[in-house]
Parts: structure tokens; C-alpha cells; sequence
């Protein structure tokens, strides 16, 4: 089974009845979590638990990404048995922003970090190959591709537009796009618009487009029209608990 577990769409904070960004990989048998924002633990446990992951992967240290890493924590280190420690990729700042909460629990007790570098870099996660670039944001962040044969996943995590983005999204089958800003919002180069994402994805030639990362009050039926009107593939906008077949 290969398929895409939404976990959380919301920016900055969540909206009402929603989380913040996150997301579940699971490869025959093999589960991976995408970012741990605010509110996406409750919902990890529910698809999965806290001791059925592999690995999990952190694009940076904003805590809309990462804040609930500090749950799946805890959940781990007060397990009994504790299990073996889990591997976590990340950028610079995730472990020292999410340690801050911590004043007892070493994260390092629990999780076997590698660190994502801004240049790009390639790790092997189970049967899956990641491959992570350096993306414009306010803080060190980390573009991610996962692949494996016959599946190509891109996500753009919180960043801007970049050169990197084409390469990580080049020809996937689903890249996972933020749509931070939409409509008359002025645009940020730290951050995508929902009409970016239809760029970037014709430019890389991505089968699907799966938008995410919604500012709190965001009309998603005019994000989903302005990236399509810049996309002409299968556009989708993320809904929490949304499964897709991959």
C-alpha cells in the first residue's frame, strides 16, 4: 500500500475543527510523518499510533511544523518499553525550538536526529530515498523529495519559489504545495501563492497538485481556481484525514 494521509492544512495556527501542517507517508508497511504542526498528533494517533512510525521528517523550525513533534515525544519516552530511538531529519533550529519545551525529556532520548543541510543532500529512509535542497523561508528550511520506484512525492513544506523546487518536484506524481497567499494578499518571496504552486508544478511537470498550508479565513475554492488557471493537471486542495492512493 503507498499512500498520503492528510494530518493538518492550516498555517500559522489552526482553524477550528482543523491542524496545522502534517502529513502521514505510508510504503508498503513503512510509515513516515511530513511535519508535526500544531494539533496533528491527535490525529497521528488515530491512522497510526506513536510507536507505529519509521521516521519522521521536519522542514523547519516555524511551530506550525513542529510544535506536536513534542508530543510524539513524550508519547515515546513515557512508553513501556520505550521503544528504539526513531530517526528525525531536520533543518537547524527544530530540535533546539522543540527541546525548549521540554525541560526533563532529552529529544535526543528519544529521536536519532540528522541534520538536513541547506545544500542538497540524499538519505536512504527504509525504501524510500530522500533528497532535500535549501528553500527561501524566515528561517533555515529544507524542500523534500521522496521517492522510490515507481513513486515521487515532493513537497514544498512553508518556502518561497525557487530553482531547487523545480528539481524536487521535476516529474512527480504528487507535489504537496503551500498556498499561503491567494487573492489580493501581497506576495512574499518566503512564502508560495497558490498561483506559484500552479506554476511551479507545470514547470516541473508534476502528474497532481495537492495544495496545503491555507492561512487561517482562506477562501480554498479561489486558491484552487487561481492554480489551476496556472496548471492545467489534477488539482487538489488538502483536507485533514484526506487519503490519497499514491
Amino acid at each position: 500500500m503507498r499512500r498520503l494521509t492528510v494530518l493538518g492544512t492550516s498555517a500559522a495556527y489552526p482553524e477550528a475543527g482543523r491542524a496545522a501542517s502534517g502529513f502521514l507517508l505510508e510504503h508498503d508497511g513503512y510509515r513516515l510523518a511530513l511535519d508535526l504542526g500544531y494539533a496533528t498528533f491527535p490525529r497521528l494517533l488515530h491512522h497510526t499510533g506513536a510507536l507505529g512510525l519509521d521516521a519522521v521528517v521536519i522542514t523547519h523550525a516555524h511551530p506550525d511544523h513542529c510544535a506536536d513533534l513534542s508530543a510524539l515525544c513524550r508519547a515515546r519516552y513515557f512508553a513501556a518499553p520505550r521503544p528504539p530511538r526513531l530517526p528525525l531529519y531536520c533543518p537547524a533550529g527544530v530540535v533546539e525550538r522543540v527541546q525548549a519545551m521540554e525541560p526533563t525529556e532529552d529529544l535526543h532520548d528519544v529521536f536519532d536526529v540528522h541534520p538536513l543541510p541547506a545544500a542538497p543532500a540524499t538519505h536512504r529512509l527504509g525504501p524510500l530515498r530522500l533528497d532535500t535542497a535549501g528553500l527561501p523561508h524566515h528561517v533555515p528550511h529544507a524542500g523534500v523529495r521522496l521517492s522510490a520506484p515507481g513513486l515521487a512525492l515532493a513537497y514544498s513544506g512553508d518556502a518561497g519559489p525557487g530553482p531547487a523546487l523545480a528539481e524536487l518536484a521535476d516529474r512527480a506524481d504528487l507535489f504537496i504545495a503551500g498556498a499561503t497567499v491567494c487573492g489580493t494578499a501581497p506576495r512574499d518571496p518566503h512564502l508560495l501563492s497558490a498561483a506559484q504552486a500552479g506554476h511551479w508544478a507545470r514547470r516541473a511537470g508534476a502528474a497532481r497538485l495537492l495544495l496545503t498550508h491555507f492561512w487561517p479565513g482562506t477562501d480554498r475554492a479561489l486558491a484552487l481556481a487561481e492554480a489551476r488557471r496556472a496548471y492545467g493537471g489534477e488539482v487538489l486542495a488538502a483536507e485533514e484525514d484526506l487519503r490519497l492512493d499514491l
